[in-house]
């Protein structure tokens, strides 16, 4: 993953949560803060493929993950990636009416 350097302004709170999480994990607080940040948009990325408002695949390409490891991931979280058990249903029945014409 490249990585590319960018200013913003970063609440507090934000940052004594960065300085606790260093400290706990014995890491300099920057990469505490990217930690907290990309867990952050792991969570808004498996929302959006849950509304189907972005692809597995372009999601694993934003995460820099694999397919595979994007899936794991939604299945750690408990998110349902891909169609719905009623998706399935309706177009097994509409599979079945059109072969029977």
């Amino acid at each position: 993953m490249s990585t590319k350097p960018y200013s913003l302004r970063i609440p507090k709170g934000l940052l004594e949560l960065a300085e606790w999480k260093s400290k706990i994990d014995r890491t300099d607080k920057a990469t505490a803060l990217r930690q907290l940040l990309y867990a952050g948009a792991e969570e808004y990325v498996l929302k959006l493929i849950s509304e189907g408002k972005l692809s597995i695949g372009r999601a694993a390409e934003l995460l820099d993950l694999s397919v595979y490891d994007l899936q794991r991931l939604a299945r750690e979280r408990g998110v349902e990636l891909g169609a719905a058990v009623e998706q399935y249903e309706r177009a097994r029945e509409i599979a079945e009416s059109l072969s029977r014409r």
